[in-house]
Order: structure tokens, then C-alpha cells, then sequence
């Protein structure tokens, strides 16, 4: 179960990057390859934004999943894991 407070969070974070940047949410979903009334729906919290489109924002905002979903305040990214 979601806690409601990092759901709420995890909201603002998303929506608060993107317009940092000045940027619309149909350039974000164009970005993301998915229709610009999902991405609204993400923001408005009436779909759950999936791993695959979290993992994506926060590549393009430079920052870690962790931090959009209120686990830590600590902007920066994680250093990048090698594969081998």
C-alpha cells in the first residue's frame, strides 16, 4: 500500500521539475512515447506513473527515483552502475 503523503509528493516533484524547465507536459510525454492525457494523469495522481516511466524522468531531470518518490531530499543522482 501507498503511503498517500509520498504519492502527493511524487506528484508535486514530477509536476515541479517539469515546469522548473519551462517545460509542457506534451513535451514530456512526447519524450516519454505516451500520450500527453496520460502524462496529465500521472500528474493529477488518476494513473500510478510505472517504474519504466519514473526511471525515465529521472534520467531526464538528472536526479534518482528516490528522490521523485520523497525517499530521500537529496536532489542529485546515484553515481551510474557499470554494466559489465
Amino acid at each position: 500500500m501507498y503511503d498517500l503523503t509520498e504519492v502527493i509528493v511524487l506528484l508535486h516533484r514530477i509536476r515541479d521539475l517539469r515546469e522548473d524547465k519551462d517545460l509542457s507536459q506534451k513535451f514530456i510525454a512526447q519524450m516519454l512515447n505516451i500520450h500527453q492525457t496520460t502524462y496529465s494523469d500521472y500528474e493529477l495522481g488518476n494513473l500510478n506513473v510505472p517504474i519504466s516511466i519514473l526511471s525515465k524522468l529521472a534520467d531526464f531531470y538528472n536526479t534518482s527515483i528516490d528522490y521523485l518518490a520523497d525517499r530521500t531530499d537529496e536532489i542529485k543522482p546515484y553515481p551510474i552502475k557499470n554494466k559489465k
